[in-house]
């Protein structure tokens, strides 16, 4: 899978986690608290150095993952 342009991985950051780039916020963190209802202008403001783009990125690659889920059937 590609990550989308604001969001990076590196080893030695986060363990490798998904992260916004340039940040040490991990995507997933992000995704919990949207799925938490927390709204974006809450997240804005407690995370500053984001921008509404890197919120769209979350949600293009949690979209992304889910599109290339693999479903099991019974044989």
């Amino acid at each position: 899978m590609r990550f989308p342009a604001r969001i990076e991985a590196k080893p030695g950051v986060m363990m490798g986690k998904p992260c916004i780039k340039g940040t040490r916020i991990p995507v997933y963190l992000l995704l919990e608290k949207m799925a938490a209802g927390e709204s974006h202008d809450q997240m804005l403001h407690a995370y500053p150095q984001l921008s509404m783009e890197d919120l769209r990125a979350c949600l293009e690659y949690a979209a992304a993952l889910a599109a290339d889920e693999v479903i099991l059937t019974e044989a």
